[in-house]
């Protein structure tokens, strides 16, 4: 595909709102802060003379870097684009500051300013025998390589890095139609039959069951609808307007990093088209804790019925060289590994930037098949609606729900979310039936915010933690390029014989995602490793994690605060884990392999070996460095966690002590309330949970339209 082709399908901008007022640092922090940037991504000259503005390293070793960097270039790049890579630094970056002050600004919380303001001054933190300090200059490494790959107008063009998917093309989506409400100081009321809070994968299911089954229903939610023309974002513009938090969201001791889907449709929006139904003993494990339906006829229908909605199946998948590996890997070694089924609504889907939403509307998350379902059917939507608060009547000692309170933020004038003319209604939504799905890191704080006083309420949360392997390969793989998760090894998935464990997981190769996860070691080391990614591989140890953390408000400013730390156990699954990714890597012929790691040195193949060597994985060296990390264990802060799977903060349940929902989805102690999205999960599911949550609301909405059609009829015999 030519250039010219790739301008005509190139999305539509999507303007950021503004900058967030006050500077978050004095100047002399914000030089001090600087500072560090350039010394993770320095300007690097070939000089014996020090300089304080940029790295200066021996002519030679200068020589020799250009021409690594050089060898993997696209042969259409500029002659100097190496020379230029080389010398850029952080803050030379244009937007680079601007990013981290709205990064520090709006979405790290205040406790941890506090102390990033006072860690700036400390000295040679990166080694020092405080865990606290290292943790922090692991974090704020990681941030400072996420801004400036965002944001570095050298780095792609290193790369061959596109901006849209060369295997994409523009789709056609559905025309949402929003409801406005006029200025005015006065609170504004509307009323319906069931009130949504929330768009994704369970809101979106919960929409269009109960919009069919002919009741009037509202789905309300924070974010805003971005049209397929706008996807996929670039990395920084998806940030802001995809992602919870700016997807920077860390737990408390800043060991794992969380990702969640803030988009119009949820999780839905943003994931990587996998679509697993739940595992056997899973469904036993649940039914045993008093859910019988787990294990039900019922439950294999409603997993069948979302499945086929979505189109989910593997017959229509390409893998591209990163799942390639896995499944040819494990082959070799003889582990077990299979397809995932997609739902891209029984279509090839070879795009390998869906993390950055769908350009083609192929992916069947719910803005592309649930909610028009529910549009069609009468269903009314409400976007920008920040939901405060559940309303509650009471009767005879029960909490009856009578609708939901909160903010809403139009658009600007020009129809974006950019512009200082937004205006703010209060808005009561009154509904006979109010159904939380805001995702297991709000839905919690909803209830809380709410007055709900069960002791239950943000505990009990799975996230799936995941850490990874990256290999670089003699060839040029372009690993964004493809699907993303078309391949699942799940030979160490049940190390206790409990169902915990780990799986093996092809992670998303886009330079903004995987780069900020590696371990760094020096500036000129970093922007070697990163020219590589043409040539790269990467490979995640997905863990079901056996035991838990929790979410609760911050007492500052009320944001999601989220307490949790992989467990020794769990650690242990994924070390097991991450030995078999090696493994794999090996026998598919890596040159160098690596661990999200800081305290283990990568592998490097001899050059001279013979990659189909009759030894394979018991070559001498490779099992030297096999045992070097085994030795190192999963300690912390060295090693880099990740979560894209949250769970089980309201867990559904047998009894009123042990959860926060019923088996119907009701909230213990109340009327009319229900969740219906991952955070009632009883436990981990050890798979993506989206088919899962689908399949759960599925159930719940219909539960809930056979109680509302109940009600109409006692009303129509009442009349009589």
């Amino acid at each position: 595909m030519t250039s010219t082709e790739l301008n005509l399908i190139a999305p539509l901008d999507s303007p950021l709102p503004p900058v967030p007022e006050g500077d978050v640092f004095s100047e002399s922090q914000w030089t001090t802060l600087l500072a560090i940037a350039n010394t993770i991504i320095p300007g690097i000259e070939a000089s014996s003379t020090p300089s304080l503005d940029s790295l200066s390293v021996q002519p030679s070793k200068y020589t020799n870097a250009v021409e690594e960097i050089q060898a993997g270039v696209p042969k259409n790049a500029p002659s100097d684009c190496v020379q230029r890579y080389l010398a850029e630094r952080a803050s030379s970056v244009p937007r680079f500051r601007e990013l981290l002050q709205r990064t520090f600004g709006q979405y790290v919380r205040q406790d941890a300013l506090k102390g990033i303001r006072v860690i700036l001054a400390a000295l040679d933190w990166s080694q020092s025998y405080l865990r606290p300090l290292r943790q922090m200059a692991k974090s704020l490494a990681a941030l400072s390589v996420a801004t400036y790959v965002k944001e570095s107008p050298t780095i792609n063009p290193i790369l061959g890095f596109p901006r849209a998917p060369v295997h994409g093309k523009p789709g056609k989506d559905f025309d949402y139609s929003f409801l406005q409400l006029p200025p005015g100081d006065d609170q504004e009321v509307i009323k319906t039959d069931v009130v949504i809070v929330g768009s994704g994968c369970g809101g979106g299911v919960c929409a269009k069951n109960l919009a069919e089954a002919g009741h009037r229903v509202l789905v309300a939610d924070r974010a805003y609808h971005f049209s397929a023309r706008h996807l996929p974002m670039s990395s920084t513009d998806a940030g802001i307007h995809l992602f919870h938090n700016g997807g920077i969201d860390t737990s408390d001791d800043n060991s794992v990093s969380f990702i969640a889907g803030q988009a119009w449709g949820g999780g839905g929006t943003i994931n990587w088209s996998a679509s697993v139904q739940t595992q056997g003993l899973v469904r036993q494990e649940w039914a045993d804790e008093g859910l019988p339906f787990f294990t039900s006829t019922e439950f294999q229908n409603c997993l069948d019925r979302v499945c086929q909605r979505m189109g989910v199946s593997t017959k229509h998948i390409e893998h591209n060289e990163n799942n390639r590996v896995m499944l040819e890997g494990a082959r070799k070694l003889g582990y077990s590994v299979k397809e995932v089924p997609q739902n891209t609504g029984g279509n090839k889907h070879y795009c390998g930037y869906c993390t950055l939403g769908c350009g083609a509307a192929e992916k069947q998350g719910p803005v592309v098949s649930w909610l028009p379902d529910a549009a069609n059917a009468g269903a009314k939507f409400i976007e920008g609606f920040e939901a405060d608060r559940i309303i509650f009547d009471t009767s005879k000692g029960k909490k009856i729900a009578t609708g939901v309170l909160g903010t809403w933020t139009s658009r600007d004038s020009h129809g974006g979310v950019s512009g200082s003319d937004r205006t703010k209604r209060s808005l009561f939504i009154r509904a006979k039936r109010v159904i939380i799905s805001c995702g297991t890191l709000h839905t919690p704080l909803l209830l809380l915010r709410s007055g709900l006083t069960n002791p239950q309420i943000g505990r009990n949360l799975h996230v799936h933690p995941a850490t990874g392997v990256f290999a670089t390969f003699p060839r040029r793989i372009n690993p964004w390029e493809g699907g993303i998760l078309t391949t699942v090894c799940d030979e160490f998935s049940n190390l206790d014989a409990r169902g915990h464990g780990a799986k093996v997981n092809a992670m998303t190769m886009l330079p903004s995602w995987l780069l900020p996860f590696q371990p760094w070691r020096s500036g000129l080391d970093f922007k070697i490793l990163a020219s590589k990614v043409p040539r790269m591989c990467g490979h995640l140890a997905v863990v079901r994690d056996r035991d838990t953390g929790r979410v609760y408000p911050d007492p500052v400013d009320g944001r999601c605060r989220i307490a949790y730390t992989p467990s020794a156990f769990d650690s242990r699954n994924a070390l097991e884990c991450l030995l078999g990714i090696c493994k794999i890597m090996y026998v598919m012929g890596a040159e160098e392999i690596w661990l999200t790691k800081s305290d283990v040195r990568p592998f490097s193949r001899d050059p001279d070996a013979d990659a189909d060597g009759e030894e394979g994985v018991n070559e001498p060296s490779f099992q030297a460095w096999l045992k070097e990390v085994r030795g190192k264990g999963m300690n912390q802060p060295e090693t880099s966690w990740g979560s894209a799977h949250q769970m089980g903060t309201c867990r559904m349940s047998g009894s009123e002590k042990r959860g926060v929902v019923d088996s119907s989805g009701k909230v213990w102690g109340t009327e009319g309330l229900y969740v219906a999205d991952a955070s009632l999960f009883p436990s981990a599911s050890g798979v993506n949970p989206m088919v899962t949550t689908m399949a759960i609301s599925d159930m719940i909405s219909r539960g809930v339209a056979r109680g509302l059609r109940m009600e109409e009829r006692v009303e129509e015999g009442a009349k009589l």
